[in-house]
Protein backbone atom coordinates (compact mmCIF):
# COMPACT_ATOMS: atom_id res chain seq x y z
CA UNK A 1 0.00 0.00 0.00
CA UNK A 2 2.57 2.74 -0.72
CA UNK A 3 0.75 4.48 -3.41
CA UNK A 4 3.26 3.88 -5.94
CA UNK A 5 1.70 3.88 -9.32
CA UNK A 6 -1.49 5.78 -8.11
CA UNK A 7 -3.28 7.59 -10.90
CA UNK A 8 -3.73 11.39 -10.30
CA UNK A 9 -6.99 12.24 -9.29
CA UNK A 10 -8.94 15.71 -9.95
CA UNK A 11 -8.85 18.57 -12.41
CA UNK A 12 -11.81 17.13 -14.49
CA UNK A 13 -14.58 19.08 -15.79
CA UNK A 14 -17.89 16.85 -15.48
CA UNK A 15 -20.10 19.95 -15.45
CA UNK A 16 -23.59 17.86 -17.09
CA UNK A 17 -22.22 14.52 -15.82
CA UNK A 18 -25.14 12.79 -13.33
CA UNK A 19 -22.86 10.23 -11.06
CA UNK A 20 -24.54 8.16 -8.21
CA UNK A 21 -22.46 7.47 -5.39
CA UNK A 22 -24.04 3.86 -3.91
CA UNK A 23 -22.48 3.60 -0.60
CA UNK A 24 -23.34 -0.12 1.48
CA UNK A 25 -23.74 1.12 5.98
CA UNK A 26 -21.12 -2.10 6.66
CA UNK A 27 -17.86 -0.26 8.82
CA UNK A 28 -19.71 2.88 8.92
CA UNK A 29 -16.55 5.05 9.70
CA UNK A 30 -14.68 3.70 7.01
CA UNK A 31 -17.32 4.14 5.01
CA UNK A 32 -17.82 7.47 5.73
CA UNK A 33 -14.60 8.20 4.56
CA UNK A 34 -14.69 6.64 1.24
CA UNK A 35 -18.04 8.68 1.16
CA UNK A 36 -16.41 11.83 1.69
CA UNK A 37 -13.37 11.71 -0.61
CA UNK A 38 -15.99 10.94 -3.53
CA UNK A 39 -17.83 13.93 -3.08
CA UNK A 40 -14.72 15.82 -2.70
CA UNK A 41 -13.95 15.18 -5.90
CA UNK A 42 -17.25 15.24 -7.54
CA UNK A 43 -18.12 18.59 -5.72
CA UNK A 44 -14.83 19.69 -7.25
CA UNK A 45 -15.22 18.11 -10.61
CA UNK A 46 -18.78 20.23 -11.02
CA UNK A 47 -20.54 16.70 -11.84
CA UNK A 48 -24.24 16.66 -10.13
CA UNK A 49 -24.38 13.70 -7.68
CA UNK A 50 -26.84 11.86 -5.03
CA UNK A 51 -25.65 9.37 -2.52
CA UNK A 52 -27.95 5.98 -2.12
CA UNK A 53 -27.28 3.67 0.69
CA UNK A 54 -27.68 0.12 0.25
CA UNK A 55 -27.24 -2.66 3.19
CA UNK A 56 -24.30 -4.52 2.02
CA UNK A 57 -21.61 -5.04 -0.56
CA UNK A 58 -23.57 -7.38 -1.52
CA UNK A 59 -26.31 -5.49 -3.13
CA UNK A 60 -24.30 -2.85 -4.55
CA UNK A 61 -24.52 -4.21 -8.34
CA UNK A 62 -28.16 -4.39 -8.05
CA UNK A 63 -28.57 -0.58 -6.84
CA UNK A 64 -26.21 0.38 -9.70
CA UNK A 65 -27.87 -1.57 -12.33
CA UNK A 66 -30.73 1.00 -11.51
CA UNK A 67 -29.26 3.75 -11.33
CA UNK A 68 -27.44 3.64 -14.85
CA UNK A 69 -30.56 2.18 -16.36
CA UNK A 70 -32.60 5.09 -14.73
CA UNK A 71 -30.00 7.72 -16.62
CA UNK A 72 -27.21 7.96 -14.10
CA UNK A 73 -24.06 8.78 -16.62
CA UNK A 74 -22.01 6.40 -13.86
CA UNK A 75 -22.09 5.45 -10.43
CA UNK A 76 -19.53 5.30 -7.49
CA UNK A 77 -19.82 2.21 -5.44
CA UNK A 78 -18.47 2.36 -2.14
CA UNK A 79 -17.77 -0.94 0.48
CA UNK A 80 -16.11 -2.20 2.98
CA UNK A 81 -15.46 -5.96 3.52
CA UNK A 82 -13.15 -7.60 5.61
CA UNK A 83 -11.57 -10.98 6.03
CA UNK A 84 -13.51 -13.15 8.60
CA UNK A 85 -13.25 -16.43 9.89
CA UNK A 86 -15.44 -18.02 7.11
CA UNK A 87 -16.03 -18.14 2.83
CA UNK A 88 -18.78 -15.49 3.53
CA UNK A 89 -15.99 -13.09 3.28
CA UNK A 90 -14.80 -14.84 -0.29
CA UNK A 91 -18.25 -15.21 -1.65
CA UNK A 92 -19.76 -11.26 -0.79
CA UNK A 93 -16.17 -9.82 -2.66
CA UNK A 94 -16.65 -11.99 -5.49
CA UNK A 95 -20.21 -11.07 -5.74
CA UNK A 96 -19.92 -7.54 -5.56
CA UNK A 97 -16.89 -7.27 -8.14
CA UNK A 98 -18.52 -9.52 -10.56
CA UNK A 99 -21.81 -8.06 -10.50
CA UNK A 100 -20.63 -4.10 -10.60
CA UNK A 101 -18.32 -5.80 -13.77
CA UNK A 102 -21.32 -7.15 -15.31
CA UNK A 103 -23.56 -3.62 -14.61
CA UNK A 104 -20.55 -1.73 -16.12
CA UNK A 105 -20.54 -3.90 -19.54
CA UNK A 106 -23.84 -4.96 -19.54
CA UNK A 107 -25.02 -0.76 -19.60
CA UNK A 108 -21.73 0.71 -21.17
CA UNK A 109 -21.56 2.83 -18.70
CA UNK A 110 -19.09 3.33 -15.51
CA UNK A 111 -18.93 1.83 -12.45
CA UNK A 112 -16.03 3.59 -10.51
CA UNK A 113 -14.98 0.74 -7.93
CA UNK A 114 -14.50 1.56 -4.70
CA UNK A 115 -15.09 -1.44 -2.60
CA UNK A 116 -12.62 -2.47 -0.19
CA UNK A 117 -11.51 -5.53 0.16
CA UNK A 118 -9.72 -5.74 4.02
CA UNK A 119 -7.72 -8.73 5.58
CA UNK A 120 -8.10 -6.08 8.75
CA UNK A 121 -10.38 -3.09 9.95
CA UNK A 122 -6.51 -0.99 10.12
CA UNK A 123 -6.51 -1.40 6.64
CA UNK A 124 -9.87 0.73 5.57
CA UNK A 125 -8.66 3.22 7.57
CA UNK A 126 -5.73 3.62 5.66
CA UNK A 127 -7.33 3.57 1.81
CA UNK A 128 -10.58 5.63 3.42
CA UNK A 129 -9.11 9.12 2.86
CA UNK A 130 -9.33 9.69 6.84
CA UNK A 131 -6.99 12.67 7.87
CA UNK A 132 -4.41 9.41 9.43
CA UNK A 133 -4.83 7.77 6.10
CA UNK A 134 -2.50 6.53 3.77
CA UNK A 135 -5.04 6.91 0.53
CA UNK A 136 -8.38 8.13 -0.61
CA UNK A 137 -9.79 4.78 -2.57
CA UNK A 138 -12.77 7.05 -2.42
CA UNK A 139 -12.23 9.82 -4.33
CA UNK A 140 -9.90 7.62 -6.58
CA UNK A 141 -13.23 5.76 -7.39
CA UNK A 142 -15.29 8.53 -8.02
CA UNK A 143 -12.03 10.12 -10.36
CA UNK A 144 -12.12 6.60 -12.16
CA UNK A 145 -16.07 6.85 -12.98
CA UNK A 146 -15.79 10.84 -13.76
CA UNK A 147 -12.87 10.04 -16.12
CA UNK A 148 -14.15 7.01 -17.40
CA UNK A 149 -17.83 9.02 -18.42
CA UNK A 150 -15.75 11.80 -20.50
CA UNK A 151 -13.69 9.00 -22.40
CA UNK A 152 -17.11 7.52 -23.33
CA UNK A 153 -18.66 10.36 -23.99
CA UNK A 154 -15.78 10.93 -26.45
CA UNK A 155 -15.17 8.38 -28.24
CA UNK A 156 -19.71 8.15 -28.34
CA UNK A 157 -19.19 11.76 -30.17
Amino acid sequence: MSGKGAPITGGTNASGLDIVVIAATWHDEITNGLIAGAERVLEASGASYRLMRVPGSFELPVAAKVALDAGADAVVALGVIIRGGTPHFEYVSSAATDGLTRVALDTGKPVGFGVLTLDDEQQGFDRAGLPDSKEDKGAEAADAAIRTALALRALRA
